[in-house]
């Protein structure tokens, strides 16, 4: 008699991302794989951007909100000497100055005040709401849009090399920042800081939260293995493992009457079972999405 437990039928999928794919048209390959319209994905990546995507099937998609929050690190290749009204390279490119002799001790200069708890304006084609409104679809309306600066944190910013490409500048760099932050962003004030222009011709998210390349799989032909909600929520929260009758509890959605350890908690069945997430409230807690 075998042992084999039957496959979850909720769960993630960490994909690496190829580039010139949409993040929903990701989300569309993965439903045909395994036959199912319930797929989410959180923290979304541009067409032209690669790496890691977190996408939720069934009920893991009420996790995705909760994971897009993470800190996120990215790999990304900046142009200095042109800038786009995209600030990548998807927009219309335009030269602004000569910036092929600019010297190490510039570029410093240029990143060091784009670390730490920084004011980031957003790039004007992010998917920010203005008047209920994306703010891309306003930019490819025609209008002229600015958005508001806003708080983020960029925890490590390097640079990694940096070659001539006729009269521009490639500069490689590692980036390590808050959920919110955006790196094309990085590269247009890179650019104006030098008075030279500046935009993103590459980007590669390499981790968020605790799932990392590693972690990730190419969509093929056949349907991905799913990782467990359980194993999901030991990468990315805190986790208390619950009595019989405090899972009973949980699973009705009741409040907890001991405290869990984190702002987000994984809560888990005496048989590993992810049940639901529970925040703090009072000397207890109480749920935030419970999962089954």
């Amino acid at each position: 008699m075998s042992n084999a437990q039957p496959a979850p039928t909720s769960g993630l999928v960490i994909v690496d991302k190829p580039s010139g794919v949409t993040s929903h048209q990701v989300v569309g390959r993965l439903r045909r794989l395994l036959g199912t319209r319930k797929i989410g994905h959180a923290g979304t990546l541009d067409p032209m951007a690669t790496g890691v995507l977190i996408l939720g099937v069934n009920r893991a998609t009420r996790l995705l909100g909760h994971l897009a929050l993470h800190d996120k690190r990215y790999l990304a290749t900046v142009r200095l000497g042109q800038s786009s009204h995209t600030d990548d390279a998807d927009g219309e490119v335009v030269a602004v100055a000569d910036a092929s002799g600019i010297t190490a001790e510039e570029l410093e200069a240029a990143v060091a005040p784009l670390r730490g708890v920084i004011m980031q304006r957003p790039s004007s084609v992010s998917a920010i709401k203005v008047d209920g409104k994306r703010s891309y679809a306003r930019v490819r309306a025609g209008e002229e849009v600015e958005l508001p600066a806003r708080q983020v944190t960029v925890s490590e910013l390097k640079v990694l090399d940096a070659r001539p490409v006729g009269s521009c500048l490639d500069v490689d760099i590692d980036v390590e920042c808050s959920s919110g932050t955006y790196v094309r962003a990085i590269a247009r004030d890179m650019g104006e800081a030098l008075g030279v222009g500046g935009h993103l011709t590459a980007l590669r998210r390499t981790r968020i939260g605790g799932y990392a390349l590693d972690d990730a799989v190419t969509l093929g032909d056949d349907a991905p293995q799913l990782m467990p909600m359980a194993q999901a929520a030991r990468l990315s929260f805190p986790v208390l493992e619950l009595t019989e009758d405090e899972a009973r509890d949980v699973s009705f959605g009741r409040p907890l009457s001991r405290p869990v350890p984190g702002d987000i908690t994984g809560v888990l069945a005496p048989s590993g079972e992810l049940l639901a997430l529970y925040q703090p409230d009072g000397d207890g807690a109480k749920p935030v999405a419970v999962l089954v």
